[in-house]
């Protein structure tokens, strides 16, 4: 199953956020090493939750669709939330390793984090510039 472009596009711009939000902590913070990390930290967190769900929802929707016969679907159901359930524990053990083990500030953390949501917020931006812009009729 082929990658949505505008799912690529949210992808790169949630690298680009990250990357200037890590700037802008290694300038301005008092802890500028320690935030940046945490930001970096807190995108990477993301990064896995964003390629566990992409990667789940098409294992379960290629499953799904596929001719299999209800028993094999069961299964397949099962193996596929094992999966995604199995790729959130490691997520969740990372971000306990990077607040209570690296001892990174979580602030950080969250700033990484919501680079996704900052990367949907600039394409829904974009999108809205580009439907404004088009030629009404």
């Amino acid at each position: 199953m082929e990658t949505d472009p505008l799912l690529q596009r949210v992808g790169r711009t949630a690298m680009v956020v990250c990357a200037v939000m890590t700037s802008v902590a290694l300038i301005f913070s008092p802890t500028h090493l320690m935030s940046a990390a945490a930001v970096i930290g807190g995108g990477l967190i993301a990064g896995g939750s964003y390629v566990a769900i992409q990667s789940g929802v098409t294992a379960l929707v290629d499953r799904m669709i596929g001719g299999a016969n209800p028993p094999s679907r069961r299964e397949a159901l099962r193996a596929t939330v094992l999966k995604l359930t199995g790729r959130y524990a490691l997520l969740g053990f990372a971000a306990y390793v990077m607040i209570a083990r690296l001892r990174l500030p979580p602030l950080g953390l969250l700033a990484g984090a919501s680079s996704i949501v900052a990367a949907v917020a600039v394409e829904a931006a974009r999108l809205l510039v580009v439907k404004d812009s088009s030629p009404r009729t």
